[in-house]
């Protein structure tokens, strides 16, 4: 018996098309990395009493504290909302960067929003 291989659509035509894909989507995520590690964000904490300035690369740029959270018998609860603070940026950042990768990736069969533990960004 012989095998008849497809004729027309199947075969090389497109795995080079899906490569082609692939390394334009390869490009997309390069550039939005670059793109994203200079965007700035703002995070505010405790009502607005911490604010955290931070960028793409999850460095924190900035920090403002409400001298009325400023109390030398409690500064546990002041160190806590701007841990608070702090992490909430850095969840900002990476939600971010997150969604904005799935937006690329999403053009792909398989690589879409399915990615168990995001980007890691």
């Amino acid at each position: 018996m012989k095998v008849r291989l497809p004729q027309g659509n199947g075969g090389a035509g497109n795995m080079q098309q899906l490569m082609k894909q692939a390394q334009q989507m390869q490009e997309d995520m390069a550039n939005l990395q670059a793109e994203l590690e200079t965007r700035e964000y703002e995070v505010s904490a405790g009502g607005g009493a911490v604010t955290v300035k931070i960028n793409g690369k999850k460095e924190i740029t900035g920090l403002e504290i409400d001298p009325e959270i400023v109390d030398p018998d409690d500064i546990e609860t002041m160190a806590d909302i701007i841990i608070a603070g702090v992490n909430e940026a850095i969840r900002t950042v990476t939600d971010t960067a997150n969604a904005e990768m799935e937006k690329i990736t999403g053009q792909m069969p398989g690589l879409g929003g399915g990615m168990p533990g995001g980007f890691g960004f």
